[in-house]
């Protein structure tokens, strides 16, 4: 069996970004390869775009809960409430682990001051030092 948070963890430490590297974790499991799961996950890096808007972990746990567990007909009202029960209890988990489950928080509560948008931070020893995305991914 996959350590997911391990491997998750080793993808974010090698450049991944945090919603890639959640994304990319999960190959075994969502059966999408490497390359189209980092693509798939790549806009929702720094909370989505560097907006610092919902973290990237969560947006990435959501998409492989959707590949896994999600729905397909746009008319199976009780598939779309059990699948948004099933997002918003991750969501609420994952508050109540880190406080919330917004990027600039989070690295707010980490003593960061968060910077929207602009170039990615080179990733330095530094940069991984600093940030709570390794322990979140």
């Amino acid at each position: 069996m996959t350590d997911h948070a391990q491997l998750a963890k080793e993808l974010f430490l090698k450049g991944y970004n945090c919603a890639q590297a959640v994304a990319c974790a999960f190959c075994d499991i969502t059966g999408c390869d490497i390359d189209f799961s980092a693509r798939m996950a790549s806009s929702f890096g720094g909370g989505l775009g560097r907006l610092r808007e919902t973290c990237g972990v969560v947006s990435a746990a959501a998409l492989v809960l959707g590949i896994v567990k999600g729905y397909d007909d746009p008319a199976d009202r009780e598939a779309k409430k059990q699948h948004y029960a099933l997002v918003s209890e991750f969501a609420e988990r994952f508050k109540a682990e880190n406080a919330s489950i917004n990027c600039r928080e989070l690295l707010t509560l980490a003593g960061l001051a968060p910077e929207s948008g602009g170039e990615p931070e080179q990733r330095t020893e530094e940069f991984y030092r600093k940030r709570p995305c390794p322990r979140l991914v």
